[in-house]
């Protein structure tokens, strides 16, 4: 893999928390960084700190809601014709809808569960469309930011119009994203691309969890280390369909190991989100 200096890494979720802390630190470390980020102000400050504080002037930003399908595929061209390369995607940007907030099952534009739409199909959208960046860099990660909160599929209501908490769409939304880890692994096996997921740490302090849980109980710094240490640790080189808890590979649930699921999965990943041409892997 290249030095990190030379590379070009697009982080989702990067206007704060986990992933606006991994932005810096690579930043720190002289990659180019693509911030992500669903406000245009929140993209334009996180950029503007991190340049002052890294002297990096390697930043840039795109705006995306990743409750809209659309947005996404507009956010994925602008970054295709912006880059002939991409060396690292981390897919950290993610939701947990608050217990008792203002919609009992809260849905994405294209009518979806919220957490199924933006923590898996929004990621499942953006990595497929960028594969021609990242396959160009001839030595790419892909990293997925999963969960220890993982619960079984079920693909007779994947969305949840039955039994809904957001804690379940969280879990089920985060499982999703381990067994495409898996399957997308599969899928490249030839291609130099390695695709591994990873949790963080349980209740780092981020707004997410202050909204969810109250108290943190970790902090997001540990988190940010996670991800730096999977994107570009040379540690890492040659790993690939693995899932991290923190720095050690682990088992994610059963579920992500079944093929047959795996591939029930994807073909309808490729249906809700019309991924379509470009996926015969």
């Amino acid at each position: 893999m290249k030095p990190v200096s030379e590379q070009s890494i697009l982080i989702t979720g990067a206007t704060d928390g986990i992933g606006r802390i991994t932005a810096e630190r690579l930043a720190q470390m002289g990659a180019r960084v693509l911030l992500h980020g669903r406000d245009p102000e929140k993209c334009r400050a996180a950029r503007d700190e991190i340049r002052r504080e890294t002297g990096s002037d390697k930043l840039e930003f795109y705006v995306a809601d990743f409750s809209s399908l659309p947005e996404v595929r507009r956010m994925a061209a602008e970054v295709l014709a912006a880059h002939d390369g991409l060396d690292v995607l981390i897919n950290n940007a993610g939701v947990l809808p608050v217990p008792g907030g203002k919609k009992d099952r809260p849905r994405s534009d294209q009518g979806h569960e919220l957490c199924m739409a933006v923590n898996y199909l929004a990621p499942f959208l953006l990595t497929i469309l960028l594969l021609p960046l990242l396959r160009a860099s001839g030595a790419a990660r892909i990293v997925n930011v999963s969960s220890a909160a993982q619960e079984a599929i079920d693909f007779e209501d994947f969305m949840l119009a039955d039994g809904y908490s957001p804690m379940r769409a969280y879990a089920r939304s985060k499982l999703a994203l381990a067994m495409f880890t898996i399957e997308l692994d599969r899928r490249l096996k030839s291609d130099g691309i390695t695709v591994n997921c990873l949790h963080p740490g349980s209740l780092l302090d981020t707004k997410m969890v202050r909204q969810a849980f109250g108290t943190p109980q970790g902090t997001a710094e540990s988190g940010a280390e996670v991800e730096v240490y999977v994107a570009v640790s040379p540690d890492v080189d040659g790993v690939s369909g693995a899932y991290f808890d923190r720095m050690t590979q682990a088992e994610a649930h059963a579920q992500a190991y079944d093929a047959e699921i795996r591939q029930r999965l994807w073909a309808l990943s490729l249906e809700l989100t019309d991924a379509g041409a470009g996926t015969d892997h």
